[in-house]
């Protein structure tokens, strides 16, 4: 049984940025695949004030025990003071791709 996989969700500026984030995940071993998603736009509150960014989001596969690494990578490699990352569990997944992903991230 492969372990325990995650789905990691990083919003990022759009284009150059976002590739070079997706890219160094999967050099540094820290995730088996990202897609890059472009054409997002997020709306949220930052510093008091009501903002709209054009972003592309980074679904992220990774393994739980790789979750803390690949967290410490994003904080020191992203641009935002506060990048966006949430994990979520993966209930269920095909079995040969979830053992492809375990052996990607070793």
């Amino acid at each position: 049984m492969p372990p325990p996989a995650r789905v990691v969700l990083v919003a990022a500026p759009r284009g150059r940025r976002a590739e070079a984030l997706a890219r160094g995940l999967v050099a540094g071993r820290l995730a088996a695949c990202v897609n890059v998603v472009p054409g997002l736009t997020s709306v949220y509150r930052w510093k008091g004030k009501v903002v709209r960014d054009p972003e592309a989001l980074l679904v992220i596969k990774t393994t739980a025990a790789r979750l803390p690494a690949l967290e410490r990578w994003v904080r020191k490699n992203h641009p935002y003071e506060v990048p966006e990352l949430l994990a979520l569990p993966v209930a269920a997944g095909s079995r040969p791709y979830l053992a492809w992903l375990s052996e990607q991230v070793r």
